[in-house]
This record gives C-alpha cells, sequence and structure tokens, in this order.
C-alpha cells in the first residue's frame, strides 16, 4: 500500500491567472509569460508556480486563502528605486506659472521662493508629523498603483538636523506602512545658502555621513553630480566616505551636462546611476561593460520638458542593465509608475516587456536587491494583479490604474475587487 504524499499547507494561492508575467529571463525583453499559471505563497515567500494540476499536487489549498485571478494579470510589485517621497508642501505656484512660459521670477517678485529652494525652506520648517502625514499619502498612492519597495532620498534639509528628520520619517513610513522604504541619504542635493561650497562639502563629509552611519538611517549615499552642483572629485570624496560608514554608492550624474559623473559610477562599479541625459555613448559603453544599473526617468524629463531627453533606445541596444522610475518629487509629481511605463513606450521606444520588467526587475537591481522583482519560488511574494486579459494593456490604457489586488510578502494589502 503506497503512501499518502502530504501536501504543505499554503497561506495563499491565487489561481486561473490569465498571464504571469515572471520576469525571468536573460535580457531586457525576456519577461517569462506563463499563461493559465497558479501561484502558492507560504510564509511571505512564493513557494510554487506552475499549472492547476502542479500546485493542487504539492499543496494543500483551502478556499478561503484562495484568490481566483481568471481574465487578469499577475506581475511582481513595482519597485520604485528613485524618489524624494518625503518633503514638504508644493511647488505648484512655480510649475503653473511655467506651463505657459512665463517667467517664475514673477513669483519671486511676490516673495514666493521658487525652486529646490521653496521645497527645501518648507521641509525644514515642518514638524516630523506633519512630514510623516503628507509623506505617507503619497507613499500609499504609491501602493494603489502597483509599487510594493520604494527607494527614499533627503536631501531637502541641507542641515543635519533637518536631513537625519527626513531620514527617520523614511523609516517610520518603512515601520507604519506595508511597504519596504529603502533609505538613501542625499545631503549632496544642493547647497545651504548661508555656506559656501566647500564650508558645506565639510559638513557633508565630517558631520552629516558620520551621524547617518552612526544611526544606521541609510542603506545608500547619493549625490548630484552636474554643472554648478558637485563635481566628480568632490562626488567620489563624499561617496567614499559614505562607504566609509556602511553606505553603498549611488549617484545623481548627466541630467543637465556631462561632467564626468557617469564615468565615475562605472569607475566604482556603482549600485546606480541616475538620469543620463548627457552620457555619450562610450560611457554608456563603460557603464554596461560594469554592470551599472541606470535609472531612468521618463515623468521628469517630461514635467520639466527637459530639452535633451536620455537616449533610452541606445542604452537598451548596449544591454546596460535599466531600471524605470517615478522621481516622485516637488518638481515630478507622480505617483504612478503605470504612466512611467506609458511615458517610456511611447516617448523613449521601450518595448512594452523592456518598460515592465525595468519597473520590477531593473528596481530591484537599482537597489541591490535579489529577493524581489520577479516572480519565482524562494522570492518574495510581492504581487500585484492587474484587471486586464494581457500585460500589454500597461502600456495602452492612459490615464488609469489597472491594478485591482496588491500583495506585500503574502498578505494581500489592497484589494479593489
Amino acid at each position: 500500500m503506497s503512501e499518502l504524499k502530504v501536501k504543505t499547507k499554503v497561506d495563499l494561492v491565487i489561481s486561473n491567472a490569465t498571464e504571469v508575467v515572471t520576469c525571468v529571463g536573460d535580457c531586457m525583453g525576456d519577461i517569462g509569460v506563463l499563461e493559465n499559471a497558479w501561484i502558492a505563497v507560504k510564509d511571505e515567500k512564493i513557494v510554487g508556480i506552475g499549472t492547476e494540476e502542479n500546485i493542487r499536487n504539492q499543496f494543500d489549498i483551502n478556499s478561503s486563502n484562495e484568490i481566483n485571478a481568471k481574465g487578469k494579470v499577475i506581475v511582481p510589485g513595482f519597485v520604485d528605486s528613485h524618489t524624494h517621497l518625503v518633503f514638504y508642501g508644493t511647488r505648484v505656484e512655480e510649475y503653473a506659472v511655467k506651463l505657459t512660459g512665463e517667467n517664475p521670477e514673477k513669483l519671486k517678485n511676490l516673495g514666493v521662493t521658487t525652486g529646490p529652494n521653496r521645497t527645501v525652506e518648507l521641509t525644514r520648517n515642518a514638524l516630523a508629523e506633519e512630514l510623516f502625514v503628507q509623506s505617507k499619502k503619497r507613499l500609499m498612492t504609491l501602493l494603489e498603483h502597483g509599487v510594493t519597495t520604494v527607494e527614499s532620498k533627503s536631501g531637502y534639509g541641507l542641515t543635519t538636523e533637518s536631513e537625519i528628520k527626513i531620514l527617520e520619517v523614511s523609516k517610520r513610513l518603512g515601520n507604519e506602512t506595508p511597504l519596504d522604504v529603502v533609505n538613501t541619504f542625499l545631503g549632496a542635493h544642493g547647497f545651504p545658502e548661508k555656506l559656501t561650497k566647500s564650508e558645506y562639502l565639510d559638513v557633508i563629509i565630517n558631520e552629516m555621513i558620520p551621524k547617518v552611519g552612526e544611526l544606521g538611517l541609510a542603506e545608500f549615499c547619493d549625490v548630484w553630480c552636474d554643472e554648478g552642483y558637485f563635481t566628480a572629485e568632490e562626488s567620489e570624496i563624499i561617496l567614499k566616505t559614505g562607504l566609509e560608514y556602511g553606505m553603498k554608492p549611488k549617484i545623481h550624474a548627466d541630467a543637465y551636462s556631462y561632467i564626468g559623473g557617469s564615468d565615475l559610477a562605472a569607475e566604482m562599479k556603482m549600485v546606480s546611476v541616475d538620469h543620463l541625459n548627457y552620457t555619450p555613448d562610450e560611457v554608456m559603453e563603460k557603464l554596461a561593460e560594469a554592470k551599472v544599473t541606470c535609472v531612468l526617468m521618463p515623468a521628469l524629463d517630461f514635467a520639466v520638458n527637459h530639452k535633451q531627453p536620455f537616449k533610452a533606445r541606445k542604452m537598451l541596444d548596449l544591454g546596460m542593465n535599466i531600471a524605470l522610475a517615478t522621481d516622485l518629487c516637488p518638481a515630478c509629481y507622480t505617483e504612478s509608475m503605470q504612466f512611467v511605463i506609458n511615458l517610456a513606450c511611447r516617448l523613449y521606444k521601450f518595448s512594452v516587456e523592456e518598460a515592465i520588467k525595468a519597473a520590477t526587475f531593473g528596481g530591484a537591481k537599482a537597489l541591490d536587491l535579489d529577493d524581489r522583482g520577479v516572480i519565482q519560488e524562494g522570492k518574495l511574494a510581492d504581487l500585484q494583479i492587474w484587471d486586464v486579459p494581457t500585460y500589454k494593456h500597461i502600456a495602452y490604457k492612459f490615464g488609469t490604474n489597472i491594478v485591482e489586488t496588491v500583495i506585500k510578502k503574502g498578505k494581500v494589502v489592497i484589494s479593489h475587487e
């Protein structure tokens, strides 16, 4: 008499999915689509993917923990690898003036501060609780639109006290919401008005970074390397100091000029290099060879009407590791990765497959995370269910939210069934 096989009890089963987009594959365009597939989840992780017969044979399924995804699409949760999530207020007056081509100087004449200094002023003066409430609202909207992991940069404080405040709010957001929030220290986002550049550089290196490192508030250290900001040489000093305090290097580079930041990213084999509007082709090749993930932000180019959009198709054809991110900030106020994918496909010639993979697997690579961004056994059950019959609708449908359900670490955290 043969022994009965004991089936593993699971916490969740998603059945009958018309498509499961695994994002497993060797190239950016390979997203590993499975049809009529089931997924089993236990202890926050994916433990099985396959046919109904395969999943039923392996696992003890209870109808009370089953989600029927017939006619729908399952995709990894989006990983948004570049945001400035924590800030106070908006710059809507300035944005509205610029839309008509008017000079924002008239706002200054009215006593309204403009540009990043406006956000720095508002954020410095806000209480931590006020920052938390505003930022949580943005974060939960990201979740509603399928984002399950978010990178959050500081940089709107430019004093040690306010930079710490921003990072502490980010950490609290990660603790008190379903999302994972990954902190990046970006004190080198600009310069405070009352210090010279060299004086502020000294504060970053000898005061801010040691304090952030001592408190364990950031996974990454970032710097804006561009004309009028930090040079490649200054950026190297900042990022190497960050490494000494346990923060892995990232860099804003080539957004408005090319001054060597992207070369530095390749030389240091950084986790990511972000923007890349002015990156020369030969440097793109170096980045591809160094396997540095390049984070592209179509919504920022759209919001600021950038005069030199990045050359995404060239980067993809060179085999660069690519991530898409929202760049959610006062100058680029979008909370929808779906909108970012719309722009990437229509304006930057991404295929639908490349855009999805860049917003999931690519985002995870840009945060040095190998436990998410794909649907694969052993990975985190960070999933989203789209109420559409094929994944290609993500590029086809504009101005709407196709996400019906979001699952974070195996638990349903958003449901619109």
